[in-house]
């Protein structure tokens, strides 16, 4: 089985910290995206739960295009609210990524270790990524 990893250099976090983790891993045509925060630059966003849960989507979805995956790959997805008050806000936003091709999910509410409001992780599959 093969394994690729993808930015395992170079990604970082809050405060600029080099982080000890991959952004995705590709795995016999399954990519696992690592969970992404609503962060530029390795610094959060301003902006409430509309505009953190846009950019931790699109994150993930910079990712695993990266990866060489597209948005129909997306088979599931992980959420993570700070508040449980986010949560119809956030299906908003989601609707509007995945009108077409939705992902199974799971959504819940807990601490973050990074001051935001969201944390979105992707898995996806592809036929053609296997070994």
């Amino acid at each position: 089985m093969m394994i690729k990893r993808f930015g395992v250099e170079g990604s970082k976090g809050t405060g600029g910290q080099s982080l000890p983790f991959s952004k995705a891993v590709l795995a016999d045509g399954w990519l696992y995206v690592s969970g992404q925060t609503p962060m530029v630059d390795g610094e959060v966003i301003d902006g409430g739960i509309i505009a953190q849960s846009k950019l931790a989507i699109e994150n993930c979805l910079n990712i695993m295009k990266d990866a060489g995956f597209e948005r129909q790959d997306i088979v599931h997805m992980k959420v993570v609210l700070s508040d449980a008050r986010y949560f119809q806000s956030f299906n908003k936003v989601f609707q509007q990524f995945f009108a077409e091709h939705p992902p199974a999910r799971v959504c819940f509410v807990a601490d973050l270790v990074v001051d935001c409001m969201v944390e979105v992780d992707i898995t996806c599959f592809n036929s053609k990524f296997k070994s």
